[in-house]
């Protein structure tokens, strides 16, 4: 156990490199850097997930790992929107390999604030620790350092509900989750399929000669933005940066593939998709509402599906939707894809109130802010989206 004083993220790596190192008087000095504010005790230790090698082995081996806690996610994160990965954990220095941790990126605005998210633009984040005492320690430590005012808030994205004995104020927010059970055989999952929603529109694409096209490096990266812009106008939210998308694919290889559907050479659907291991993960798409009939997005799920099945994959990842959009909810049971429900929560002091779960359909700023944004031009949307987005993750 040790006596800290509000110490910097930097501080807190430089501490945990010179324990690794052996020199523990060092890094006891860094951590009890002066500084104003109420003295912390702690017993968990920081490691950074890009430079320290032990956690890329860790999440290729962990069971319940995710494309999320992979090194080429978190660098594409820090490339774009500048976020500084952290792990926690209770490994001691001696261990040569780490037995437990929880990933975040510590998120520094000086519009939003700061705070620790797990993880941000990632539909969950598992805390990968086996043993509930272990996970309790890491969180109760955490909590002190939300006492300490040291982050406006602590936000945790699991695909489980985590049972913690939070000691601060918490609220949550629910989101419905999708995965579809890749076991069965392939003609076994496709008579599974909605026969009017889905199976005939799959056959419709073949009917109409849809072309369909993929690739994991930047060739399809424009008609695929562009179409994805489109897309979100329509939904009155603004893309993320187009940058977001070449370090995905920079950093991710050909674990990434963009999937394009075409009527002659117009873009008709498009399709993100990242395989970990055993799961496949539907990220991102988009769609022209004028050729939905033609049946271009089931065309790419199924490809995706058969894809996932062919190369060994278990679970297709369809992510997470809101509990208001009925739509896309209905769209994603009639793959035969099973529902669950994602809980985050946000730790915080009492008194910060900036901590809740904004009620995003019921404010009437994010209501003027969609009608805004859905009269702005592609370009000037993408604008906002580059601006923005750094700031909400």
């Amino acid at each position: 156990m040790r006596t800290i004083t509000k110490p910097d993220m930097a501080e807190w790596l430089a501490a945990d490199q010179l324990l690794r190192n052996g020199s523990p008087g060092s890094a006891s000095s860094a951590l009890t850097k002066s500084r104003k504010g109420e003295a912390v005790g702690l017993s968990i230790r920081a490691i950074d997930p890009l430079s320290d090698q032990r956690w890329e082995q860790f999440v290729e081996n962990h069971p319940r790992s995710s494309i999320f806690h992979t090194q080429a996610w978190l660098e594409a994160l820090r490339r774009t929107y500048g976020y500084t990965p952290v792990v926690y954990t209770t490994t001691t220095p001696r261990e040569t390999a780490l037995r437990n941790g929880v990933l975040f990126c510590e998120v520094n605005s000086w519009l939003t604030g700061k705070r620790l998210v797990s993880l941000p633009f990632s539909d969950h984040c598992e805390p990968l620790i086996d043993q509930a005492d272990e996970l309790q320690e890491i969180y109760t430590d955490l909590e002190r350092l939300v006492h300490s005012r040291y982050w406006r808030y602590i936000e945790m994205r699991p695909i489980r509900t985590l049972e913690l004995s939070p000691s601060v104020f918490h609220s949550t927010l629910r989101y419905y989750f999708h995965q579809l059970d890749l076991t069965p055989d392939l003609d076994s999952i496709y008579k599974s399929f909605h026969k009017n929603s889905i199976q005939r529109k799959i056959k419709r694409a073949e009917r109409e000669g849809l072309i369909y096209w993929e690739d994991s490096n930047l060739e399809l990266l424009d008609p695929f933005y562009r179409l994805f812009s489109v897309t979100r106008q329509r939904h009155k939210i603004p893309p993320p940066p187009l940058s977001w998308f070449r370090n995905l694919i920079e950093t991710l290889g050909e674990r990434l593939k963009i999937r394009m559907a075409f009527k002659g050479d117009h873009p008709v659907a498009g399709m993100v998709t990242i395989r970990h291991r055993g799961t496949f993960v539907y990220k991102y798409g988009c769609s022209d509402a004028r050729f939905h009939s033609l049946g271009g997005m089931p065309m790419l799920y199924w490809k995706s599906i058969r894809e996932a099945k062919t190369t060994g994959c278990r679970i297709f990842d369809f992510g997470r939707c809101d509990f208001d959009q009925a739509g896309l909810i209905i769209f994603k049971r009639r793959w035969g894809a099973a529902e669950s429900v994602l809980t985050y929560s946000r730790y915080a002091n009492q008194d910060n109130t900036a901590m809740h779960f904004p009620p995003e359909e019921a404010s009437l700023k994010m209501k003027l802010a969609k009608e805004l944004f859905a009269h702005l031009p592609v370009k000037c949307l993408s604008f906002v989206g580059n601006i923005l987005y750094k700031h909400v993750g």
